[in-house]
């Protein structure tokens, strides 16, 4: 939850700006956004990407930059040509935690009456699937904003990390809970506790992220990742979605008879009609979303 401007090496010379991938299609709703750029990629414009631009500050999670991420992740929900969305940030940062300076004046009674952090959920909200495209720091809310996210994928530099502890709190944004059901007791509670940093490599070992690419590559294979899940049907990949997260919610017995449910709920779909004629007749399907 922290920015850990202060606990991290001195950085010389000017921050190389991020990589930028060819043909970058504008966003749809022209926001003239401060702190973000939002933009739809993908060869039939079916994947929304969105990329934390706040590079002096690490991509330090501002109470501006969310309200802006909030704001562009509705227009691509609302969009019916996006299927999936990707979230990035820098070479040097992901986000390097919360802004320090927004809430170092804070009092209880300023966290607790305006729900301090509330609108940081609006990410878990989202029905159609959202990419965290990791390079260099996820520390603190960084960690939890890509862990919010139903994929992540890392740069073979990325470091993740909850050291709220070293400036005396504790993660808010659901560091502690999606940690521990990410990597483990363990590995979670070392963390939380110590403020230590955990590479690419070992979060990918520890089942924190899916898959690691270099640096200059991460982003165009996480847009191909989107594209993939944008090709099929948005209304079963809700369902599957919704099925996948009730497993962090619900007992097994309940998880089970949810995933039932949704499983029976398909037949309703002319999609689930589609795609099993389309298997049989040995053909590719042609979804409509229905």
């Amino acid at each position: 939850m922290a920015a850990l401007r202060v606990l991290l090496p001195r950085l010389r010379g000017p921050l190389r700006p991020p990589v930028r991938c060819p043909a970058w299609r504008p966003f749809a709703s022209g926001a003239n956004f401060e702190y973000i750029i939002a933009e739809k990629r993908g060869k039939n414009n079916t994947v929304g990407l969105i990329q934390l631009n706040r590079p002096k500050a690490l991509n330090a999670l501002c109470d501006g930059l969310i309200e802006e991420l909030n704001q562009a992740l509705k227009t691509f929900e609302e969009d019916t040509a996006v299927g999936a969305i990707v979230l990035t940030g820098g070479d040097k940062a992901f986000a390097a935690g919360a802004d320090i300076k927004e809430m170092q004046n804070l009092s209880f009674q300023d966290c607790y009456s305006d729900k301090f952090l509330k609108h940081w959920d609006y990410l878990t909200q989202m029905k159609k699937p959202v990419i965290a495209a990791v390079n260099g720091y996820a520390f603190g809310g960084g960690c939890e904003l890509a862990m919010m996210c139903d994929i992540i994928y890392a740069g073979e530099k990325a470091q993740f990390a909850q050291p709220e502890i070293l400036l005396g709190t504790i993660p808010g944004a659901g560091g502690t809970q999606r940690l521990t059901r990410a990597v483990g007791k363990s590995l979670a509670m070392e963390m939380v506790l110590t403020g230590d940093r955990i590479t690419a490599q070992d979060a990918k070992q520890a089942g924190l992220v899916s898959k690691i690419f270099p640096v200059e590559t991460l982003v165009e294979e996480a847009i191909q990742c989107a594209e993939k899940i944008a090709s099929n049907s948005k209304i079963i990949v809700a369902m599957a979605k919704e099925s996948v997260n009730a497993a962090f919610e619900m007992t097994l017995t309940e998880g089970s008879k949810l995933e039932k449910k949704l499983f029976y709920s398909t037949f309703a779909t002319d999609d689930r009609k589609e795609g099993m004629t389309a298997f049989v007749e040995k053909r590719k399907a042609n979804f409509k979303d229905q």
